[in-house]
């Protein structure tokens, strides 16, 4: 029998995890919608955003971070009225004004995973979680992140949100030592905690 993570109990979310999850993402796109689907699932689960996840693809043009920067007053108001999403007014905006900040950064450091794995000197962290050991909600890693987004203008970032993308976008294997996934993105039985690599000067 295959060992998943315990989370891992829907068929969804089974897909989720044995595909994407922990998964090291580098494409500036992807890691745009990671992190706004995060921000869309605050006071909701992921898998209510799981599936939701194509709707947002056609509400927001597949995530194309020039466009969803350009939306007008008019263009939101009609995101607001699909079903398919979560319809949050502040959550939807947030979509577009931190679309313009991801820009911002992307023209600062040349890409947003540039910025982004700077973090980690480009090699994910490796942990070593039992089978009934919980993730933490957010770590020094993530509450530096999430202080370097918010002081750059970006919304619906905290350090919990920030931890989740840190997980979803693989700079951290979170998969249990048990689970089949955990070897396959380069676990190993030694602890390693985030310490947090990345400081201000690099900015």
């Amino acid at each position: 029998m295959v060992q998943r993570c315990h989370w891992a109990s829907s068929d969804i979310m089974i897909d989720y995890h044995d595909r994407e999850w922990g998964v090291p993402q580098h494409d500036d796109q992807k890691l745009f919608e990671l992190l706004m689907l995060e921000g869309a699932q605050a006071g909701l689960s992921w898998e209510t955003i799981l599936k939701k996840r194509e709707n947002y693809r056609e509400a927001f043009d597949k995530f194309d971070v020039e466009k969803v920067a350009a939306y007008t007053d008019e263009r939101l108001a009609e995101i607001l009225q699909d079903p398919g999403i979560v319809r949050n007014r502040l959550k939807v905006r947030a979509f577009q004004s931190n679309a313009v900040k991801f820009i911002e950064l992307q023209q600062l450091f040349g890409s947003f995973d540039a910025y982004l794995w700077d973090y980690v000197e480009g090699k994910p962290f490796q942990h070593s979680r039992g089978p009934t050991d919980e993730a933490p909600s957010n770590t020094e890693l993530s509450d530096r992140l999430s202080a370097s987004l918010k002081r750059r203008g970006f919304k619906f970032v905290g350090s919990t949100i920030c931890y989740a993308f840190l997980q979803s976008a693989g700079l951290v294997n979170d998969h249990q030592v048990s689970c089949f996934r955990f070897g396959e993105l380069g676990g190993s039985a030694t602890i390693c905690e985030p310490h947090g690599l990345y400081t201000e000067s690099n900015e």
